[in-house]
């Protein structure tokens, strides 16, 4: 079994890493970060769609690349590198797959295609609140026809013209497509640790709705497409604490202090070999969830969390150590370090916070061995 990826996916992550180097620099990021007025890099987002990336893994049959679920882990590895301020990881990893695997063939002939050529941008609205949204907890109803209630937040919601809303129809909970731009919705943009990945309130008030799957197994789909994009999000996650470390790494070289490199000091080389056992031990846990998503294998929620985990811990440790490596001009508005810090801590409650994934993970551990 072969755990590296092909010579072919190698070159598209170079190109990918030069594409983004050259239209998503730290200064197109912190633009976003300024100005409230700005919710995401539209001209990357373009760029983006114009290299056909939103439709990796859409089938050709509508409208996509079809190409599959290890270009897109090499996609999302060198997007979370470049703190790409776009709307990619709601559209792609959880609007898109959602689709995919509970549409019917008519809804997804009918926006899948949006997708690929971007006049669709995609968000789940899911959260009500601090809590998991359960059947019995959720005060958004749908009624068969249209969707009452408020999501908050909701990645990516004040972008967006489609969500996918987890809403409760009789004693379950479904999952009910709704057209942003129409009638019954309105957005507010909220504030979040990460400006560069917006937020929003979403308020549905009798808004149109068409329902995926079957009347009341929302939340179980849900639970699935999370499976599959905790992998993707791991990929994120990985760029970002590579960046990190090699950003670490940079000034650790060039930074002087006693006439000598900072990095000669054993308190630094710590900080380094600690950032890099977390990140090589993070990767092998994500190249394992790439090989079961992309295979669609029993293992995946299994791998799927494991990959989760290690990625998130080791993209919070390599973003708190290397604003430490950069010691006290390290946490300064004007270095870096913050941005990677802010993405960190937004990755990792993106679609449940750590003792959610570390919960599945034992759990999902003991049904094996149980078996």
């Amino acid at each position: 079994m072969n755990f590296d990826f092909s010579d072919d996916q190698k070159q598209l992550k170079g190109e990918a890493r030069r594409f983004l180097a050259a239209r998503s620099p730290v200064s197109a990021v912190r633009k976003v970060l300024d100005d409230a007025a700005v919710p995401f890099d539209s001209a990357l987002w373009d760029g983006i769609i114009e290299m056909g990336w939103t439709g990796t893994a859409i089938p050709e049959a509508y409208g996509g690349l079809g190409l599959g679920y290890l270009e897109l882990c090499v996609l999302a590895e060198e997007l979370g590198r470049s703190l790409a301020p776009t709307p990619f990881a709601s559209t792609v990893y959880l609007f898109t797959e959602a689709l995919l695997a509970e549409a019917t063939e008519e809804l997804k002939a009918q926006v899948l295609p949006g997708v690929a050529d971007g006049s669709v941008i995609g968000c789940i609205a899911a959260s009500e609140g601090p809590g998991e949204p359960r059947a019995d907890t959720l005060a958004t109803i749908f009624d068969g026809r249209t969707v009452q209630g408020t999501k908050l937040p909701v990645a990516d919601g004040d972008i967006a013209t489609h969500a996918l809303v987890l809403a409760r129809e009789g004693n379950g909970a479904s999952l009910v497509l709704v057209d942003l731009t129409g009638e019954g919705v309105s957005r507010e943009t909220v504030k979040t640790l990460d400006p560069t990945r917006s937020h929003a309130k979403v308020t549905l008030s009798g808004a149109p709705g068409t329902r995926i799957g079957a009347a009341g197994d929302g939340a179980d789909i849900l639970h699935r497409i999370y499976d599959r994009a905790a992998v993707l999000l791991a990929f994120e996650q990985l760029g970002g604490a590579q960046a990190c470390l090699d950003m670490a790494t940079d000034y650790a070289k060039n930074r002087y202090a006693f006439s000598r490199q900072i990095g000669s000091f054993q308190a630094i080389k710590h900080k380094l070999a600690d950032m890099y056992v977390a990140i090589e031990v993070a990767r092998s846990n994500a190249y394992y969830g790439a090989w079961a998503l992309s295979a669609d294998a029993p293992e995946l929620p299994l791998a799927a969390a494991s990959a989760r985990v290690a990625a998130t811990e080791a993209y919070h440790l390599a973003s708190k150590e290397n604003i430490q490596t950069h010691g006290g001009m390290g946490f300064t508005w004007d270095v870096d370090c913050h941005l990677y810090y802010r993405r960190a801590k937004l990755l990792a409650v993106q679609i449940g916070a750590p003792p959610v994934w570390k919960e599945k993970l034992v759990s999902r551990l003991e049904r094996r061995n149980a078996a």
